[in-house]
């Protein structure tokens, strides 16, 4: 078993991280696929059945029930589960992933920590959202907290510059929320966002208010 963590969501829902070490033949054993998800599974290359399976098989084992439901995705490629009420989000970092699941919209985000974000800061934020800071970490955060919203929003077609904005934050390893918003043409969602670090990944989550 290579569950790093998991915490259950207010008003309700869970998310956890994993930590792939297994053989894609642990999972294959131990999980179903259905046919229609087979598919897909079959057109992957190698290094992506391993997210792909660790994905499916973290979904099920947070959701405790006897059968799993079959992950598939809508029109814009957003992941859900077959016959849930629950929203669902999926991200993968190096032999990492993360799994969310709540009744409302949900993003998540998990990144390896490396010096090339200070780079490309400019590219995704606003200096407003990044001038008060100089740490690797808060840049992550503003990345994290685009890319779960980003995810939350499933509908693609976002500039992470012009139509997200992070609010300003308190940086602390153990956990924190914060605040962000997507704003496009007549579309205006607000975000509640946790941010929190295990070991050199910076995971970040965002749920919409």
């Amino acid at each position: 078993m290579s569950l790093l963590f998991k915490s259950d969501l207010f008003p309700e829902g869970v998310y956890g991280l994993w930590h792939t070490s297994e053989p894609d033949e642990y999972f294959l054993e131990n999980m179903e696929i259905y046919s229609d998800e087979r598919a897909e599974f079959d057109k992957l290359k190698s290094s992506k059945r391993s997210e792909w399976l660790s994905s499916r098989y973290l979904l099920h084992l947070l959701s405790q029930r006897s059968i799993r439901g079959a992950c598939k995705k809508d029109e814009y490629g957003k992941p859900y589960l077959e016959n849930s009420p629950y929203f669902i989000s999926i991200s993968h970092s190096a032999d990492y992933t993360a799994v969310i699941a709540s009744s409302k919209l949900v993003g998540i985000d998990i990144q390896v920590i490396t010096p090339k974000i200070e780079r490309i800061i400019s590219r995704f934020a606003k200096e407003s959202e990044y001038a008060q800071y100089n740490s690797l970490l808060h840049y992550h955060v503003i990345w994290g907290a685009k890319e779960a919203m980003y995810k939350a929003y499933g509908k693609k077609s976002l500039d992470f510059k012009k139509n997200m904005h992070v609010e300003s934050f308190d940086y602390k390893s153990e956990g924190f929320f914060f605040r962000g918003y997507v704003a496009k043409g007549e579309i205006f969602q607000n975000y509640t966002l946790f941010c929190r670090q295990f070991q050199d990944l910076i995971l970040v989550y965002a749920i919409d208010e």
